[in-house]
C-alpha cells in the first residue's frame, strides 16, 4: 500500500515521524495539494470513520502541527475518512486520544485495514512505536473486524462511553 504525506514542515523536525518514514522510503512527502495523490485521506475532521470497508491502495496523510490543523488543512483530493479512538503513544502526545502523530496515524488505519504487519514495520522505526500497537491492540482489533464505518463508530461509542463511567 502506498503512503502519502502532504508535508507542512510547520512541526520539529527531529520529532516529525513523516519525515523519518520518507528517509526509510516508507512514505512519499508532498509539499503541495495539488502535488498529492488522491487516496483515503486520514482527516480528523471527516464525517464518516475508517473501516475495512474502505480498501484501498493509497492512504494519504496530512502533517503539521496540531496547533494549525483545522479543516481547511485537509483540502487534499480524496475520500475522506476519520481515524476512530485511539490513544497516541508519542512522546509528545502520551496519553491523549485522537492526538495522533503522523505515523500513528497510518498504523492504525493500516491495522483497521487488515494490514497488521505493515503497520508494525512502520512503528518499528520509533523506539515508541510498538507502545502505540500495546496501548491500542484492542480497539484496533475490533474496528479491523467491522463491516463498515457505522461498525466502527459503535465500537468507538463502546470505548468513550466506558470512559465516562
Amino acid at each position: 500500500m502506498e503512503l502519502h504525506v502532504r508535508y507542512e514542515g510547520d512541526d520539529d523536525p527531529e520529532k516529525c515521524t513523516a519525515r523519518k518514514l520518507a528517509r526509510f522510503d516508507l512514505a512519499a512527502l508532498h509539499r503541495t495539494g495539488r502535488e498529492t495523490p488522491a487516496g483515503v485521506v486520514l482527516n480528523p475532521h471527516a464525517e464518516r470513520a475508517l473501516s475495512p470497508a474502505d480498501d484501498t491502495d493509497m492512504l494519504v496523510a496530512l502533517d503539521c502541527s496540531w496547533e494549525t490543523a483545522g479543516r481547511a488543512m485537509f483540502e487534499i483530493d480524496g475520500e475522506h475518512r476519520a481515524l476512530p479512538f485511539l490513544v497516541a503513544a508519542n512522546p509528545v502526545n502520551y496519553g491523549q486520544p485522537f492526538q495522533l502523530n503522523t505515523v500513528e496515524a497510518f498504523a492504525g488505519a493500516l491495522a483497521i485495514l487488515g494490514r497488521w504487519e505493515r503497520a508494525e514495520e512502520l512503528l518499528s522505526k520509533f523506539t515508541w512505536g510498538h507502545t502505540f500497537l500495546e496501548l491500542n491492540e484492542e480497539p484496533l482489533r475490533r474496528y479491523a473486524d467491522c463491516e463498515d464505518s457505522s461498525e466502527v463508530v459503535a465500537v468507538q461509542q463502546a470505548y468513550l462511553d466506558a470512559g465516562e463511567d
